[in-house]
């Protein structure tokens, strides 16, 4: 499977993965869509084999689990050790997702959670030692994940019954 050679099938089935893929079996996705389970397993290993399908993310109330505090950190890299700091930053405890952005001087976004302000500092910190200058911080109040809508039906852009678009 190449990049892009997704079917109407193989996009519905990522829009219901989207959803909530720990709660969604093959055999839900199978009902929506009218195809057989075992149809949906073997498209499904093929989207994890080719890469479309990374894996599987939980999302976390941080705020919930002891971490108050989140804030996006915006970085500018120098370009040809761009790739190299943006995985380095992913070790660095408190850091939950980088970004690495193709234009421009913010060329790096690392997410991240803390107890407190020190905690906060830290991470500051240890960006800054790894080479990645902060240019700007944002203190997140909250994130929202939704489904990829464009995976219905490209023709009529619609969700199916009973779904908001």
């Amino acid at each position: 499977m190449k990049n892009g050679e997704l079917d109407a099938t193989d996009r519905r089935i990522l829009y219901y993965l989207q959803q909530d893929a720990r709660r969604t079996s093959s055999s839900d996705i199978a009902a929506e869509l009218d195809l057989s389970s075992s149809t949906v397993r073997t498209r499904l290993k093929r989207l994890e084999e080719s890469g479309i399908v990374r894996g599987y993310h939980i999302d976390i109330d941080y705020d919930l689990a002891g971490y108050p505090l989140y804030t996006k950190l915006i970085c500018t890299a120098p370009i040809p050790e761009r790739d190299v700091l943006a995985n380095r930053a992913r070790d660095i405890r408190g850091v939950t997702a980088v970004r690495e952005i193709m234009t421009g001087k913010r060329n790096v976004y690392v997410n991240a959670i803390g107890t407190d302000h020190d905690d906060l500092n830290r991470i500051s910190k240890e960006l800054d030692s790894l080479g990645l200058d902060i240019v700007d911080e944002q203190l997140i109040r909250d994130e929202y994940v939704c489904p990829y809508k464009g995976f219905l039906d490209p023709d009529t852009e619609e969700a199916p019954e009973g779904e908001e678009p």
